[in-house]
Formats: C-alpha cells, sequence, structure tokens
C-alpha cells in the first residue's frame, strides 16, 4: 500500500489506528448512557460495540490523540470525522455494570431499510474497527494542521500540526463492526430509531 493514494483506493478488513473508525459512525451521538461527548469532556469506563451494514460519508479526516477517563485514566484512540454521513443498519449497544443488580444492556438501532441515519460533523472516538472499505482523493500522511477535507481537529484534541493524518474526499464502509469510546455530532438524525434495556448482555456483535 503507498503512502499516498489518489483516486480510489480499498482496504479490505483493516484495524484502526490509521484506519477509518469512522463507523462508528454512529456512536449514536446519544451516547447509549455512554459518555459520547466531545473530546474535551471525561469519556466513560465503557466501550460502545457499534454494527453498521453502510455508512456513506463525505469529507473525511483521521488523526490519532488520547482520550481522558472520569478518574484521569487516559486511553488511544483513532479520532474520524466526516463532515456529512448517512448510515444504513445501525445497531450499537453498551453493556453497563450496577451494583447489587449485575450487567445491563442498552441496545439502540436505528436506519432501517429505506430509512437512514443521517449526521453532520460527526467525530468517532475508537480504538479497534473492522469493515471493507472504499475511499476516493485519499491523503494518507497530511500532516493534521493542513488537513482540509474534513472538519478541523475536535477541540480538546491534543494533535500538534505536524502529526500524521488521513483525509478523503469521500468513503463508503460496509459490515462495519466497531468499539467505540466516545461519538460527537453537530446533528443526529436517528430515523426509526429503537432502544431496548435489557438485564445481561445483549450486544450487537
Amino acid at each position: 500500500m503507498e503512502s499516498v493514494a489518489r483516486g480510489k483506493t480499498k482496504w479490505r478488513r483493516f484495524a484502526v489506528v490509521m484506519v477509518p473508525s469512522v463507523a462508528a459512525t454512529a456512536a449514536v451521538g446519544v451516547a447509549l448512557g455512554q459518555g459520547a461527548l466531545a473530546a474535551s469532556f471525561s469519556i466513560s469506563g465503557q466501550q460502545t460495540k457499534i454494527a453498521v451494514d453502510r455508512l456513506e460519508g463525505t469529507g473525511f479526516v483521521q488523526y490519532g490523540t488520547v482520550a481522558k477517563q472520569h478518574g484521569g485514566k487516559t486511553v488511544p484512540v483513532a479520532v474520524s470525522a466526516f463532515k456529512k454521513a448517512e448510515i444504513s443498519g445501525l445497531c450499537q449497544s453498551v453493556v453497563i455494570p450496577v451494583p447489587g443488580f449485575g450487567d445491563m444492556s442498552l441496545r439502540l438501532a436505528a436506519g432501517g431499510g429505506s430509512k437512514k441515519v443521517e449526521a453532520s460533523n460527526l467525530y468517532i472516538d475508537a480504538d479497534s474497527l473492522g469493515a471493507e472499505a472504499e475511499f476516493r482523493n485519499i491523503n494518507i500522511g497530511v500532516a493534521a494542521g493542513d488537513a482540509s477535507k474534513g472538519p478541523s481537529v475536535g477541540k480538546g484534541d491534543n494533535v500538534p500540526g505536524g502529526n500524521f493524518a488521513q483525509e478523503a474526499d469521500s468513503a463508503v464502509l460496509t459490515d462495519v463492526q466497531q468499539n467505540a469510546w466516545a461519538t460527537n455530532a453537530g446533528t443526529f438524525k436517528l430515523t426509526g430509531l429503537k432502544l431496548d434495556v435489557k438485564k445481561g448482555k445483549d450486544e450487537c456483535f
């Protein structure tokens, strides 16, 4: 794989760090009780599992940073951001330990059938991702401070301007499975939203 690619590029089954953890996509900004918030806030101690049938996004950028948990612990994440994204078949789940009760699962679904989830200025902090991905006009290794195709570096993200980043005019991800710490969006339209709360573990994958 070349360090810089122009035109149409495909990657198969990749793991994050320098690949769009975007899928997270939809980490359902609602946070699902999980602390999905901007990087300037403390994140919770639970991750969300996110599964997406298909994500089509424009204006993509990705860079690495660390997210701070409540209590001060930091975790490394890949931040993937889109100016606009449309998501089909979104599932997000989080398992929350409740003292004296055990595990409680929150599972959210949206964007089924012909309906799509829509988001703008979408940021996802994740540490693992599996998907089929296709990018158009991708630049790999661009300086974070010079990336111009996607949203600007998120507020609170400690990312020097010369740090590694990648960007693309657009991206399509299918069969996405991702573990995310946080999600933030300017707008998040969850069409066909359905939320289930159950005792025990009921995860998307």
